[in-house]
């Protein structure tokens, strides 16, 4: 079928022949006076362009526009095939290569307007991304087209550089309305901590919008652009994404070099994954040796990071073990180093999978592990239901929780009173115990069979607890030597019930001022105490009560009726300052 005659009335298929046959015809084959035609008919095509008698259109393209893109194909070929031609061919050709040189020099400034004034979000912050960049289908599509006609002609170099300035400045564009801005390395080092985070979370938003939008919107669209040179594509965009991920490496590695402290870990976990999802985003595009030269400059940074996440840990466990404290605190409450080190756990484990990843590669991981002696214990407790605590993440947490537990025992020897001793650990196994169950992450990180061990510890403080404080109450309520020479005597009952009274009297009054914050183990302890005494007591009170009906002041010794006794109860542990002032340990 002939194609539409173009403007000088030359169907392009008068072409055809003479380039078909060039494969078979000797060099001195002349070439028809079509390509003499063919060539003004480009002309006068970019002519009616440049004169806006033929407007550029974002629509479809229209069978003239697809006309024109052949046509400059066409032409490029048969330059090729003129080149090969007789010496008389010489002057068709010179007169070839200026039509082909003009016909690109006009697609190289199309191709530019199309890059720079038809992308939407060009001037507007992406959110998500769908949003970058956000060229019509049919704006691609010509830049396509136009992307693939100056390569076959052999203008490779001028059309990825117009796409490559076009695209780099749109990207900086995007930085620049993320306010990214380059921070010189001393300056970062000499920075205080609070603004420096600030700096470091806009860095963090900056790092994920490349990941996550920019770096594969800026791959989509080469691969669009570039649809039939798959190679030039990657090569466009690795180079793009190289001259960017320096700039964000330049301010992660002067971070990396400030001094570290406990306050920076997580901020450093989460220039760590950062990194990494950077990493993700445009490793396809690592091939050649200088490209995997950026990559491996981009893990060193990231290791950077991982390496002071270990040492920070490190210093943790330093801190646990030199906090010496010689107060003990008031009531035998939570010990704010448990407070600060379970919150600082609770945090950790959100970060779980980066962490886990840092100290499988750490150097350290042989030596966490091997100190880690709970660890070999839970394996051969519940090989299968722990398996988290095998893990070294797992096992440097293990090895934290040991050391805490053994600075709290240390530090219960500060109270004198046992039963205080055991409330003191009883607080803060119970708020250990609560933190991990309530966070997802940290029960993941123990373990079920840690929880169910917990569990047992902070029961075992309990009974240790009413043992000593109210094994000695039962002893007096006991049946058990009431009787002289086999019979009940009221001294001995007064006695019973007087020191009953004192005893009942004294416990109160110092565990009144002992605290228990947790609601549920506060009254878990009431319920049990009252489980044991005021049955004990009804008992006590029923079967000898009557040998004192008739003497007189029965109340100096029988002060407390049974109902009387849940009321007191119920008053301990809810750490009463006024009576706590006058408190000794």
């Amino acid at each position: 079928m002939e194609k539409k005659n173009n403007d000088s009335g030359c169907p392009a298929s008068d072409i055809d022949p003479f380039k078909n046959t060039v494969s078979t015809s000797d060099e001195n084959s002349e070439a028809p006076e079509n390509i003499e035609t063919f060539s003004k008919i480009i002309e006068s095509r970019i002519a009616k362009y440049n004169s806006g008698e033929i407007p550029t259109r974002l629509g479809k393209m229209t069978e003239e526009e697809s006309f024109f893109l052949e046509a400059v194909m066409h032409l490029s070929k048969l330059t090729n095939v003129i080149a090969k031609s007789s010496p008389s061919g010489l002057t068709l050709l010179n007169r070839t290569n200026l039509v082909l040189q003009r016909a690109m020099t006009f697609m190289e400034e199309e191709f530019r307007t199309l890059l720079e004034d038809f992308g939407g979000c060009s001037n507007s912050k992406v959110e998500k991304n769908s949003d970058y960049p956000s060229y019509p289908p049919e704006v691609v599509t010509r830049m396509n087209r136009i992307a693939t006609a100056m390569i076959s002609a052999g203008f490779e170099t001028e059309c990825c550089q117009v796409y490559s300035i076009s695209r780099r400045n749109a990207f900086y564009e995007q930085l620049k309305m993320l306010e990214f801005e380059k921070i010189n390395g001393d300056d970062v080092q000499r920075m205080p901590w609070d603004s420096l985070e600030g700096e470091i979370t806009q860095w963090i938003i900056v790092a994920k919008s490349c990941s996550s939008t920019l770096f594969p919107g800026e791959k989509r669209l080469g691969e669009s652009v570039f649809f039939d040179s798959p190679k030039i594509s990657q090569s466009l965009f690795s180079n793009l994404a190289r001259s960017i991920v320096i700039q964000i490496l330049d301010f992660a590695e002067a971070v990396s070099r400030t001094k570290r402290s406990a306050e920076k870990l997580f901020k450093f976990l989460d220039i760590y994954e950062a990194i990494r999802d950077l990493v993700s985003a445009i490793s396809e595009s690592f091939s050649n040796d200088g490209e995997h030269e950026l990559k491996s400059e981009i893990l060193a940074t990231r290791d950077r990071f991982g390496e002071a996440a270990v040492n920070v840990f490190c210093d943790l466990e330093s801190s646990i073990k030199n906090d010496a404290a010689r107060t003990p605190v008031p009531g035998g409450a939570v010990h704010p180093l448990t407070r600060y080190v379970m919150n600082y756990l609770k945090y950790a484990c959100e970060y779980r999978d980066a962490l886990e990843h840092i100290f499988q590669e750490h150097a350290k991981l042989e030596a966490y592990s091997s100190a880690t002696t709970l660890d070999d214990h839970v394996e051969s407790e519940s090989p299968h239901d722990d398996v988290a605590a095998t893990t070294p993440f797992s096992s440097q947490i293990m090895k934290i929780l040991e050391l805490l537990d053994s600075n709290l025992e240390a530090k219960s020897n500060l109270y004198r009173d046992p039963s205080l001793r055991d409330i003191f650990l009883m607080n803060n196994g119970r708020y250990i115990l609560q933190k991990a169950k309530g966070s997802t992450e940290v029960r993941q990180v123990m373990g079920d069979t840690w929880c169910r061990r917990r569990s047992t510890t902070v029961r075992q403080y309990h009974k240790n607890y009413q043992r000593e404080t109210w094994g000695r109450v039962l002893q007096i309520l006991s049946h058990d030597g009431m009787q002289v020479s086999g019979k009940v005597t009221k001294p001995v009952v007064k006695e019973r019930f007087k020191n009953f009274s004192t005893m009942l009297d004294e416990i109160h009054r110092t565990q009144s001022t002992w605290v228990v914050s947790d609601e549920q183990l506060r009254s878990e302890l009431r319920v049990s105490i009252s489980a044991v005494l005021i049955p004990a007591y009804r008992s006590f009170f029923g079967r000898f009560r009557q040998y004192l009906d008739n003497t007189k002041h029965a109340e100096k010794y029988i002060k407390y009726q049974p109902e009387e006794i849940e009321t007191l109860i119920e008053g301990l542990f809810d750490g009463n300052p006024t009576s706590m002032a006058r408190r000794k340990t």
